[in-house]
């Protein structure tokens, strides 16, 4: 990840939010035949500890060698093109805008009862927002006889990084011309690269700035009247 300290995501609170709205990872590990990645859906556990689970179709978690030593679990959220004409400066390059976490952590296989469980959670939790849900339950039959082609792992995570890269490096007035020009309806002719998900994590971002500068301020302006004669 890219070592720029106007960029880390710091905030574990920030990066539980990433994981329960974008839980679609990709899980990497380190084994004998090489570097083995596979595309996973993540549940984030409640609790105190920083937990997800998950699950791979088998052989993947025998060719990832699940259980015996670190993967790493990396979870984006939005990301997109950042056009240098939309600046309104010059000189300009291009880059990319994110939010993203490595999380690291040794799996522990589950049985296939908390495989199961794990199926039916990942299903009802994308599942809600239809306007007729299907959950395991509706087709119980069918999902116990496929289920055990699935593998399920949970994740206790041992250490994470996390990074939300979002023109923070940028002054306040380019910034908000980026989002105004990702904001764009998509599908727009002259905005090829409209993000709307993008550009609301740019002016959440923006409102933090914000709400950190305000308390600065007021405890600069108290010391400034305590030295005042």
């Amino acid at each position: 990840m890219i070592n720029t300290p106007d960029y880390a995501l710091t905030d574990e609170a920030r990066v539980r939010e990433l994981i329960a709205e974008h839980g679609w990872a990709t899980l990497v590990s380190h084994t004998a035949e090489g570097l083995v990645a596979s595309h996973v859906p993540v549940l984030l556990e409640d609790g105190p500890e920083l937990t997800v689970v998950s699950h791979v179709g088998r052989p993947d978690d025998a060719l990832h060698g699940l259980g015996s030593g670190e993967v790493l679990l990396v979870v984006e959220g939005p990301y997109g093109y950042v056009s240098p004409g939309w600046y309104g400066t010059s000189p300009a390059v291009p880059t990319w805008n994110y939010l993203a976490v490595h999380l690291h952590g040794t799996p522990e296989l589950l049985d296939a009862e908390d495989t199961y469980r794990v199926l039916s959670d990942t299903t009802y939790r994308y599942e809600a927002p239809m306007p007729h849900p299907i959950g395991l339950p509706d087709v119980a039959e069918y999902a116990h006889r496929i289920a055990p082609g699935a593998a399920g792992f949970r994740l206790r995570v041992t250490r994470w990084q996390g990074k939300a890269k979002l023109s923070q490096d940028k002054p306040r007035e380019v910034a908000e011309r980026v989002v105004a020009h990702l904001e764009q309806p998509v599908g727009e002719a002259d905005h090829p690269y409209s993000n709307p998900a993008l550009a609301r994590e740019m002016r959440a971002e923006m409102a933090r700035q914000d709400a950190d500068v305000a308390p600065r301020d007021a405890a600069t302006a108290r010391q400034d009247a305590e030295v005042l004669p």
